[in-house]
């Protein structure tokens, strides 16, 4: 399979960041610059929680894997799933020590309740994807947990949300490879963003001095 080398791979988890906001994901994963609030905060403890590397846990006829590191060189991507799930299947896969043949799912962990863009949709498609290029397998469903709720909800993948995953990766290794944070247009989800006072997104809609001064010049 052709496909990126691991020094191009970008992270998958930027793929939520880039669903919220393309410009939020190129001042984080671009221009390397990041700010805590209490937001960021929850969801790092919560994660914290879920991603205790590689411990195997069996349960009865399901076999939980915690913070697994995943990739894919189709997709030139690499990351961490906080949870998969390895049920016990006729038409799964073999793993190492186990007997029998099992299908992943992943379990994402989300702090909050679920969002109305599909970012974390997005993110566990991406890990899906990067789970049945290494395990040769096929997966149909994960689950996004949310901790507000205290409940996971399953999450039917299908050809399209591939689809639409793979045209987005391309549209982010487009401006990661063009160096380029993109302007987007304000919005009250820029209130919740722990990077508003770096966007400055109220500043986006204003003209800069020296359009002004052009402007005036060509009248």
């Amino acid at each position: 399979m052709q496909g990126y080398s691991e020094d191009d791979y970008l992270m998958l988890s930027g793929i939520q960041h880039f669903r919220f906001c393309k410009r939020q994901w190129a001042l984080i994963h671009i221009e390397q610059q990041w700010e805590e609030n209490v937001k960021t905060v929850e969801g790092a403890y919560l994660h914290r929680k879920a991603d205790q590397p590689m411990i195997r846990e069996k349960r009865g006829e399901r076999l939980v894997v915690r913070a697994l590191p995943v990739q894919s060189r189709e997709l030139g991507v690499t990351g961490i799933c906080d949870v998969v799930e390895f049920v016990l299947d006729p038409s799964g896969v073999p793993i190492a020590g186990e007997e029998g043949l099992y299908l992943p799912v992943p379990v994402e962990y989300k702090r909050g309740r679920p969002k109305r863009n599909d970012s974390d949709h997005s993110q566990l498609v991406a890990q899906i994807l990067c789970l049945e290029e290494m395990l040769c397998c096929e997966i149909s469903k994960g689950y996004l947990f949310y901790e507000e709720i205290k409940r996971r909800e399953e999450v039917i993948v299908a050809d399209q949300d591939r689809e639409r995953v793979r045209e987005t990766f391309r549209e982010m290794r487009m401006y990661f490879e063009r160096n380029h944070t993109p302007k987007v247009k304000a919005g009250p989800h820029c209130q919740s963003c722990s990077l508003n006072q770096i966007c400055l997104p109220e500043m986006l809609s204003k003209k800069s001095v020296s359009r002004f001064i052009e402007s005036r010049l060509n009248e």
